[in-house]
């Protein structure tokens, strides 16, 4: 009993013992009797040194994941086929964070190596980077014991901020384009947006997968745009990273009608102008017209493409329009629409000059009249006021004589054609007579009608009223021509 407790101790201690001495650093005094891969013969050189190592891989990868750097595996086998041996003579008291061997067959990892000879150690030395860490590994000649030697902080290279904006001037709305792609050493790029006021709008945070975005701005003016790149160590480029987008402002529009109301204005050409237009970044290059009736319907449109940007339009019928203008700058920006409203009328006050033959009682007399007067339209295009005098000149003598008269008529129009009647005065045609009031009655037709000025050929019977006074030895025919202006 007494001796199964002795034993117990003995193991217990010899645990203790072990682990204090893990723990301590293992001083290698000698070099080749536990190795990962057994060298026989003269000391390899480098491209044999790497032929093993790919060899004998397997191995290798299960020493990795032994140390707790099986992260390192990848790395270590690629860059090694391409890396340069460094020949190094390690000092004594030179440490090794840990160190591949073989021992009975079986690939083990010893940690916290001092080499502890009696001369420097000969070794080639490589690196391997991975995550910004430098790798020392080693491997002592002639043995192929895989150590690593030191892990090195090194700096990420310093981000290089590249931006491009375009197009690099739009119209209101338009989109541009924001472009980090061109940028070096970054993990994430990151854009300021701001305003022509000076203000920041938005910021756009990209990454060197997705280094673009679109976006649209709203305002005319002047917008900058201010990128920074952040390398692997979250460092932000110091190099300048700067864009700007003009947004291009709207050209204004200004328009103006030669009349308002346009009184007597049907018939006559009516101007509109959009000269006024402005723009304050380019010029104007076209104006678009567009004639509206009252209802809102569209009666024409007209566009200008030279200056001074004006349509002139003549109307042939009275009414209540709306004209509106929208100009375009040399960029393609369009204003907001100007209108003006306006009123046009037909002229309704006309002088008259009429004239013809006029028989008085069949063929027995005949003349020659003229007449002046005043017309006035009561119903534009319907109906007519007509005032007008003058003498009928006599074509024979004795008993016939020259004689005055005048008429006040009506006159209905139904399209080109009219007629009406009224009353009138002439005085005596023979000395055997008196003057007399007439009734008459009017048929014409125009020849030509200018709104403004017209001309008809019109027949006229003229009848004396009163007792005693029969038609017909009372009566007068008149064929005529009419101008009115």
């Amino acid at each position: 009993m007494r001796g199964k407790r002795a034993a117990c101790f003995v193991i217990i201690a010899c645990l203790l013992i072990s682990n204090f001495a893990f723990a301590q650093t293992k001083k290698l005094t000698s070099i080749g009797r536990y190795t990962f891969v057994r060298i026989r013969g003269v000391i390899p050189t480098q491209e044999v040194m790497k032929r093993l190592v790919d060899l004998y891989a397997g191995d290798i990868k299960y020493g990795f994941d032994l140390a707790g750097y099986g992260d390192l595996y990848l790395p270590f086998m690629e860059q090694l086929k391409t890396a340069q041996f460094e020949e190094k003579s390690l000092p004594v008291g030179d440490k090794l964070i840990w160190m591949l061997f073989r021992s009975q067959g079986k690939i083990k990892i010893v940690r916290d190596v001092e080499w502890a000879g009696k001369k420097p150690l000969d070794v080639f030395a490589f690196y391997v980077v991975k995550d910004w860490k430098k790798y020392e590994f080693v491997m002592p000649r002639p043995c192929g014991n895989i150590s690593l030697r030191s892990i090195e902080e090194i700096a990420p290279p310093e981000a290089i901020c590249s931006l491009s904006v375009s197009p690099a001037k739009i119209n209101i709305k338009g989109s541009v384009v924001i472009d980090m792609s061109g940028s070096r050493n970054a993990k994430a790029m990151m854009v300021d947006v701001f305003g022509p006021d000076g203000t920041k709008i938005t910021t756009h945070q990209l990454k060197p997968e997705n280094a673009k975005v679109t976006m649209t701005l709203d305002k005319p003016g002047d917008y900058r745009f201010r990128g920074v790149a952040i390398n692997l160590a979250d460092k932000p480029s110091t190099n300048p990273c700067e864009a700007k987008v003009h947004v291009n402002f709207p050209p204004t529009c200004s328009l103006t009608v030669s009349c308002s109301p346009c009184l007597n204005y049907v018939g006559k050409p009516i101007t509109f102008d959009a000269s006024g237009s402005t723009d304050s970044d380019g010029e104007v290059v076209r104006a678009d017209f567009e004639l509206l009736d009252k209802d809102g319907g569209v009666i024409e449109k007209f566009s200008s493409t030279s200056k001074p940007f004006t349509w002139s339009k003549t109307f042939l019928k009275g009414g209540t329009y709306t004209v509106t203008c929208i100009v375009t700058d040399d960029f393609g920006a369009v204003s907001e629409p100007c209108r003006a409203t306006f009123e046009v009328t037909p002229k309704r006050s006309f002088i008259v000059a009429e004239g013809g033959p006029l028989f008085a009682k069949g063929s027995h007399g005949p003349y020659f009249f003229g007449r002046i007067g005043f017309l006035y339209r009561l119903l534009p295009d319907l109906l007519d006021l007509l005032i007008s005098a003058g003498p009928g000149l006599a074509l024979k003598v004795e008993p016939w004589k020259s004689f005055l008269m005048g008429n006040v008529t009506l006159l209905y129009h139904t399209g080109p054609a009219y007629f009406g009647g009224g009353l009138g005065f002439a005085t005596k045609t023979r000395e055997d007579q008196k003057g007399s009031i007439e009734l008459l009655g009017k048929i014409g037709v125009d020849v030509f009608n200018y709104y403004n000025s017209a001309g008809s050929l019109f027949f006229e019977a003229r009848g004396a009223l009163g007792e005693g006074r029969s038609f017909s030895k009372n009566h007068k025919f008149a064929l005529g021509f009419r101008f009115i202006f």
